[in-house]
Parts: structure tokens; C-alpha cells; sequence
């Protein structure tokens, strides 16, 4: 008997009675059944806002950002559970490393990015500060800070896993409780993800609910500080956008749409290149991964019309190696589309396409899926069209196929390829093979008007190109027109979409106060303990240090332009010097950093470990032989990043801010210094 799903909804496992059977992919049993009560939104909502929200916040950046670490470790070491399921999705293994340890390699790459870019506490100054006044006592800038509202998150595609937390994990980082509904032919793989997620005991209780089945009345409930995210095809996309209560209450709405990708074979590659061969692989891989369900697979393969016939030639020949079948199988290449719906979907589809084009590859070719019970699974041949006058028909701009299917279209001049790239009116991804890079140059800026994300691709970038359809957490995903104009990923980009950007006025006093962020302009505390010698735990904003005075002299800078081998006229050549702008000799910048660190520097062992970088470094005004400078070195941001050594002594971040001024009381330079600073314990 098989069991049926549950919602996670409220802190409990909701749903007894059988509703809507799921059925694998591959020999169309049933997997599993759907509940058929209809979960209490109100109850969610209520929860998330509740229960998640507190817990979330009682959270920094840093610590959530240590949660999705130890989930990611707890979800990899688990990981065989969910391949064991991922196989009735018709997914291969490969398929599923996509999906499942490309789940858990998201939740890896937040937790590093919010480690390393995010501060602690639950404010982000974004910045840079500002002055609004002449006198200096009245400031502005931006910051960032937690909507506390509720993420929902709906996933119409089948990706079970990868799906969730690429949504989940940003924000998750910007502390906002996310509710996920994923698609339902295959989410009996998502509730098994969700109950390792809940048993592993590592988010705060509220801050992950599960939806298996419909949303009921879940978007009339929603308000302004809520979020929904869509994936999935651009006519849902477009019907839910203007859901009157989403636009009533102005939720923000982020759509990320199935597109007509394109890979455009640049005229400069010819049948002998290796470009040419990477073509070929990239499409025919596009077609077969995940038996072509992705969003972001190729649909359309845009080539010079007097290479057509090769590239047809060497894509029958590979796409003829595919072998298809069960995934058990070590010697399956693709398995079935995620559903029997989905299959009859694509064939309505193929036979709309074919109006406009002829099949040059597909079922007639020996398709023959291997294993037990096959025959009863959602599986499609590979299917490669070719549509000869692409300019003249639309059907294949306008019709997604969304299974292993892609059309060949030829073109006549560069000009007329992008035309076709663009008559896909808004794709997520393009790629670009070529050898040249003027083309690239060319190329590039035209198409990147209507797509989210470019590959160009040849030789060199092949051997570490993670591929056309692979989107990676640091770089965006989404695309605009029909691509739903939505983002997603990016990096810290992807956190910020869940934060409320208020712009704040006041005194530096005030605003130093609110970011917990030292600014020019506020007040800072000098004491006889040298700020260096402070630990961590004992450094105060503010806390600050103004040096005694060094007059520069010529011997200094031969000194150091003897030690560095600068020896630009600007430092040495008298009379080249007086024709410049600065009408003098000047002495190195670098020289003035160097002797700022020897005025502020603290030079014993203590708790400063290291100095690690420099950020937002300015030389401002020239310094001239016989001019006295001196520094201020301020506390201005801590950041504790959880961190310990190898003998436990736990360690934060520091950065200072320092201001190096003449005689005259300018500044000569501007920069903040970045140190790891030791805690006492």
C-alpha cells in the first residue's frame, strides 16, 4: 500500500486521506498519493509570523548563516535517501546529483557568501554614507533590514529539491520563514527532503513549511511585507502576477518563467574546430539532462545555414548514443519525462511545432527505452526539428516543448542570428560559441538586452564551464519579457530581494548608532589603551586613536622608492614635477600608507592576528616634501563570523576606519583596514 504525503504545516505533519496518485515515472505505479485535506492557511501564516519570525530573528546573519552550513553537511551525508526516490522522477543519477547535491551545494555556497559578505546582527548598512548638510552634522545613506513577513515560495517545476532551497536559502539568511509548495507530480521527493530538513532540528521551529498539493486561499491572505516567488511556466506566472489580493496589498511578486533559450553557433566556426564539437555537445546534453525538463535548456540552435547539414549529421549521431530507460540502469543516459501529463503535454507540443518544421530525429530512430516496465513510463525520444525559414514562422518562438526537444534554425550573417535570439522575447539563458573574441564583443551587448544569463563559450572556457543550463548560486538567474522579468540567486543580491531598503537621516551621531557602523562626523572614544590591545569582545565602535605627527622629507622617499623600485618621475624628477599639476615633487602613496600603519600600529603580540585587506582606498590630496601628516584610526565595524582556530580561540572581524591628514588638517588619504581580531576566550 502506498503512503500518502503530508503538508508541514504549523510545527506538525498534516494530511491522512488519499487524494491524487503520483506515479513513477518510470513504470507508472503509484509512488504515492497526495492528502486530500485541504491544509489551514491561516494556521501557516499565523505560525510562520508567530513562531518562525521570532525564532529567525532571534538569529544574526552570521548564525543562520552557520545554520545552512550544518544542513547543507546534514542533507549531504543523507543524500542516498532522496537518490533512492529521485529515480521514480525518471531522473538519472546525474539528474539527481543536479538536483540533490546541487540542493545541498546552494545552501554551501549562502551559508559561505553570508559568512564572508554579511554582518552580524540584522541590519545591513549598505551605503555609502553620505553628507546632506555643509557643516557635517546632518547624514544620509541606505540600509537594509528583515521585511518580517513570510516568503512564499511555489516551484511548478521538476527540480524537488533544488528547487526549495535555492529559494529557501537566501531567505532564510534574511530571516524571513518561507512556506514552499512544489510541484506536485514529483513531491514526494520534496516531503522527503522536508522531513530530513525538520528531523535534522537545525532551523528554528516556523521558519520552513511544506504545501503538498494546492495553495487554497493561501495568496488572499498574504500582505505587503510578504514575498511570493514563482517558478514555473509563463502563463501561470503572468495569472498569478496580477492575483487581486498580491496587487491590493502590493506583495512583491518574483516570476521566474519557462524561455525559449537559444545557443547561437557563431559564423567564424567552422565543422574542423573544436568550438564546433562544442556546440553539438552543449545542445545534445540540453536535450537529454533531466530529459530536457529544465528552464533553462536550449529550444532553439541557431546556426550558419552552410554548416546546417554538419551540425544535423553530428547531432543525429550523438543524440543516436543516448540510451534511454530505466535509471537503475548503469547504462542509462536519459530517463522519463516527471509525469505521463507532462509526456502528452510535449507530444501536443512536438505535433504544433511540426507545422513550421520537419523532425530530422526523434521516436522513428530506433528509440527503444530500456528496463522493467518501461512501457508504461513517461518517457519521450530526444526530438530534434529543424526549421528551415525561422524567420517566417513563429511557432518555434513562441511554442516550448518542455521535455528533450530542440529546433535547429539557420541563419544568413550575424546580424540576422541575433534577430532570431531575439524573437524568443526574453530567455534566462543564451550561449554564444565562437573563437573570436570581437564577435563575443559584438555579440554580447545586442542579445544581453533580452536575457538573463550568457555563456560564451569556446575552447578555453570549455574545460571549466559549469554549462548553458546550470544556474549557480553566485550569479543571477532570471531573465526579463517572457522569462518572467524576475531574479533569482546572484549571490548576496538574492538575500537583499528579501530585505526592506529604507533610506535613514540624521546626525552621524544617529546613524553611527542605527548601523552600528562608525561615521565621520560622530563622536569617538580615546583612551590610553591603544585600540590594538583590545580583544574583540572589548572593542566599542568608536573606539578611536589620533597619532602623533611624521614630517615627510626627501630621504624618505628615496628610501622607499629604493625599496620598492617606484621610481616614477613624479617622486624623483624635479623639473618633470614642476610641469605637473601638482608643480612638485610628491612622495609615494603607498609610502603614506605605510608610514600611517608605523604611526598607528601597535607593535607587540595582542589580540590584532592579522591584517587581511583594504577596502575604499583613497589618496585625496597629493603630500609634498616638508609636509606633516598624521593618522586617526577609528573602530568601525566588528563583525563576529562564528570563527574559531585550531587551538579554539575564537576570532572576529574588525574594520577600522583611517583618515591620514596634513598639516592643514585635509585629509591626504581615506581607506578602512580589515583585521582579524582575537576574543578573549
Amino acid at each position: 500500500m502506498t503512503r500518502t504525503l503530508q503538508s508541514y504545516i504549523g510545527g506538525r505533519w498534516v494530511g491522512q486521506q488519499a487524494a491524487q496518485a503520483l506515479r513513477s515515472a518510470i513504470d507508472g505505479t503509484t509512488v504515492a498519493h497526495t492528502h486530500a485535506e485541504t491544509p489551514d492557511f491561516a494556521e501557516a501564516l499565523h505560525h510562520a509570523r508567530t513562531v518562525g519570525l521570532p525564532g529567525l530573528l532571534a538569529l544574526d546573519f552570521q548564525q543562520r548563516a552557520e545554520r545552512l552550513k550544518a544542513l547543507a553537511k546534514y542533507l549531504t551525508e543523507r543524500k542516498e535517501t532522496l537518490y533512492a526516490l529521485s529515480t521514480a522522477t525518471g531522473a538519472t543519477r546525474a539528474d539527481g546529483w543536479i538536483d540533490i547535491e546541487g540542493g545541498a551545494g546552494t545552501l554551501f555556497a549562502y551559508a559561505s557568501m553570508g559568512s564572508a559578505e554579511l554582518p552580524s546582527g540584522d541590519l545591513v548598512h549598505e551605503g555609502p554614507a553620505m553628507p546632506l548638510g555643509k557643516k557635517g552634522g546632518f547624514a544620509g545613506t541606505h540600509i537594509l533590514v528583515p521585511r518580517r513577513g513570510v516568503a512564499v515560495h511555489i516551484n511548478a517545476f521538476n527540480f524537488p529539491v533544488w528547487g526549495l532551497l535555492e529559494k529557501f536559502a537566501p531567505s532564510f539568511l534574511a530571516g524571513m520563514p518561507c512556506i514552499g509548495k512544489p510541484a506536485t507530480a514529483t513531491s514526494y521527493l520534496t516531503e522527503a527532503a522536508v522531513r530530513l530538513i525538520v528531523e535534522s532540528g537545525l532551523l528554528p521551529e516556523g521558519s520552513l513549511q511544506l504545501v503538498v498539493g494546492g495553495t487554497g486561499d493561501l495568496l488572499d491572505r498574504l500582505v505587503g511585507s510578504d514575498v511570493v516567488t514563482f517558478t514555473g511556466s509563463a502563463d501561470t506566472a503572468a495569472k498569478l502576477r496580477v492575483h487581486p489580493n498580491l496587487v491590493r496589498q502590493s506583495v512583491p511578486f518574483n516570476a521566474e518563467a519557462d524561455s525559449l533559450n537559444c545557443a547561437i553557433l557563431a559564423p567564424d566556426v567552422t565543422p574542423d574546430d573544436e568550438e564546433f564539437d562544442l556546440f553539438v555537445k552543449e545542445v545534445a546534453r540540453e536535450m537529454t539532462t533531466k530529459a530536457g525538463q529544465k528552464c533553462t535548456a536550449i529550444r532553439r540552435a541557431i546556426v550558419p545555414r552552410r554548416h546546417l547539414d554538419a551540425v544535423v549529421e553530428r547531432l543525429r549521431a550523438r543524440l543516436a548514443k543516448v540510451v534511454v530507460g530505466d535509471p537503475a540502469r548503469d547504462d542509462v543516459r536519459m530517463g522519463a519525462l516527471a509525469s505521463h501529463a507532462q509526456q502528452a503535454d510535449v507530444a501536443e507540443r512536438v505535433a504544433a511545432l511540426l507545422q513550421g518544421a520537419e523532425q530530422v530525429f526523434g521516436a522513428q530512430d530506433g528509440f527503444a527505452p530500456v528496463g522493467e516496465g518501461v512501457a508504461e513510463g513517461a518517457f519521450f525520444a530526444p526530438t530534434l526539428l529543424l526549421s528551415r525559414r525561422p524567420l517566417e514562422h513563429d511557432a518555434a518562438h513562441d511554442i516550448e516543448a518542455f521535455g528533450p526537444v530542440s529546433t535547429l534554425m539557420p541563419y544568413d550573417g550575424i546580424d540576422e542570428a541575433m534577430a532570431l535570439a531575439a524573437r524568443g522575447r526574453g530567455s534566462l539563458v543564451g550561449t554564444l560559441v565562437t573563437r573570436d573574441p570581437r564577435i563575443a564583443a559584438a555579440v554580447v551587448p545586442q542579445v544581453a538586452a533580452l536575457h538573463g544569463r550568457l555563456l560564451v563559450l569556446d575552447h578555453e572556457a570549455a574545460a571549466e564551464s559549469t554549462g548553458h543550463g546550470s544556474p549557480l548560486p553566485q550569479l543571477k538567474h532570471g531573465g526579463p519579457g517572457r522569462a518572467g522579468g524576475g531574479e533569482e540567486l546572484g549571490g548576496i543580491r538574492a538575500v537583499k530581494h528579501y530585505l526592506q531598503r529604507t533610506a535613514v537621516q540624521g546626525s552621524p551621531n544617529m546613524i553611527a548608532a542605527i548601523t552600528g557602523e562608525y561615521l565621520r562626523g560622530a563622536a569617538v572614544q580615546e583612551s590610553a589603551l591603544h585600540p590594538f590591545r583590545k580583544h574583540f569582545e572589548e572593542l566599542q565602535i568608536g573606539d578611536s586613536l589620533l597619532t602623533h605627527r611624521r614630517t615627510v622629507g626627501e630621504a624618505d622617499i628615496v628610501a622607499f622608492g629604493g625599496i620598492s623600485g617606484d621610481y616614477f618621475y613624479m617622486h624623483f624628477d624635479e623639473i618633470a614635477a614642476r610641469a605637473s599639476p601638482f608643480g612638485q615633487r610628491i612622495a609615494h602613496g603607498y609610502f603614506v600608507l605605510s608610514a600611517a600603519a608605523g604611526l598607528f600600529v601597535s607593535p607587540a603580540p595582542g589580540p590584532v592576528l592579522a591584517n587581511y585587506g583594504l577596502d575604499t582606498l583613497r589618496f585625496v590630496k597629493p603630500v609634498a616634501i616638508g609636509d606633516t601628516i598624521r593618522a586617526r584610526l577609528t573602530c568601525k565595524r566588528k563583525t563576529d563570523r562564528q570563527k574559531k582556530d585550531a587551538n579554539g580561540q575564537g576570532q572576529g572581524v574588525v574594520a577600522w576606519d583611517v583618515a591620514v591628514t596634513n598639516q592643514h588638517d585635509e585629509i591626504v588619504a581615506s581607506y578602512d583596514i580589515l583585521t582579524l581580531v582575537a576574543k578573549q576566550t
